[in-house]
């Protein structure tokens, strides 16, 4: 079987991902890993936490 030109040799058509990954670059996305990592319970626990050392730091600032 003949390689054809433009494509891998599993058989991918190369231009095409070209213009693919061309386009999402330019719109600045993010693949889909960062949010699948992030825990938002945790983030949330983080939150509240800095939020409320926030208030003891104001409440110490004032004296």
């Amino acid at each position: 079987m003949a390689k054809q030109p433009n494509q891998s040799q599993a058989g991918t058509n190369v231009q095409e991902v070209r213009q693919q990954n061309a386009q999402s670059a330019g719109q600045g996305q993010f693949g889909t890993e960062f949010a699948s990592e992030t825990n938002a319970a945790e983030v949330r626990q983080q939150n509240q936490q800095a939020e409320a050392s926030k208030g003891q730091n104001a409440g110490k600032q004032s004296r």
